[in-house]
């Protein structure tokens, strides 16, 4: 099983592995969201980053262990650990935020201090308007920043092109930073498509185009560890390590440079 996405550790598993992994104790599951704007998901306790989860992200707690919480992310099934006090209740999420970024403030005025910075994804509920604030039991956010849960943009190479010169981060999945692969994910969600959270899971979306045919908007782009979203039949974006932002590229260029880097050639070519 693959330990990203297996709802288990050496002290409990989700009841759904009964009778496929080996447990000291099975567990339904505890409902949580995030209550930070950022949060590093961990590897193991103190360890490294795999990925990261963002305001209001729906998580299930499996396990709970001096101050550690072992949990399974509601958007992609990808499991890690993260400090409990990073943990809210799982009130019901009523809007996303729809642009790169947005702050949550103390009142409906832009004079008021902003509270949290917020990414795109980031899900708030909202219980009132204030003119052109929508309020939340956090504070309040631009309304025209929001929309309802279900109200889904449309273009996903528009949403990355949102994200332009966004530093590089590996593991990253917000707008103070970002990896390819959260970058394709940011993207694909904003526009209500399932996305997993690393580039080689993401090889698998879609199906596969002929070699030689022509690129479209939105195909994706596999290298050994690396995804770019094209842009045009000539044009991709990516969040690179070689630039240390998101970058445009053109594609031939891009794959020339990738190849004499000794990064390999494309491996797998998609369509969504």
């Amino acid at each position: 099983m693959d330990r990203r996405l297996t709802p288990a550790n050496a002290r409990a598993a989700l009841e759904s592995l009964r009778g496929q992994v080996d447990a000291t104790r099975f567990t339904p599951g505890e409902p949580a969201r995030i209550a930070v704007p950022l949060v590093d998901l961990l590897r193991d306790p103190e360890g490294a980053r795999d990925r990261q989860l963002i305001w209001g992200a729906a998580v299930t707690v499996i396990d709970r262990h001096a101050g550690w919480a072992f949990v399974q992310s509601a958007r992609d099934g990808y499991c890690g650990y993260l400090r409990e006090d990073q943990l809210g209740a799982a009130e019901q999420a009523t809007h996303w935020v729809a642009t790169p970024g947005t702050h949550l403030y103390a009142g409906p005025k832009v004079q008021q201090p902003e509270r949290a910075a917020l990414t795109l994804g980031a899900q708030v509920t909202v219980t009132g308007h204030s003119g052109a604030w929508a309020e939340t039991p956090q504070g309040f956010v631009p309304a025209g920043h929001l929309r309802p849960l279900g109200d889904w943009l449309e273009d996903p190479a528009a949403v990355a092109q949102g994200f332009l010169h966004t530093p590089y981060l590996w593991g990253g999945n917000s707008r103070a930073g970002l990896d390819c692969s959260g970058l394709v994910q940011a993207a694909l969600l904003a526009c209500g498509r399932a996305c997993p959270g690393d580039s080689d899971l993401q090889a698998a979306l879609g199906t596969a185009i002929a070699e030689g045919a022509p690129l479209q908007r939105n195909d994706l782009l596999f290298w050994k560890g690396h995804v770019a979203l094209v842009l045009s039949p000539t044009r991709m974006i990516h969040a690179t390590a070689a630039y240390m932002a998101v970058v445009e590229e053109e594609i031939e260029m891009a794959i020339a440079r990738i190849l004499r880097a000794g990064e390999g050639p494309v491996t797998h070519r998609r369509r969504l």
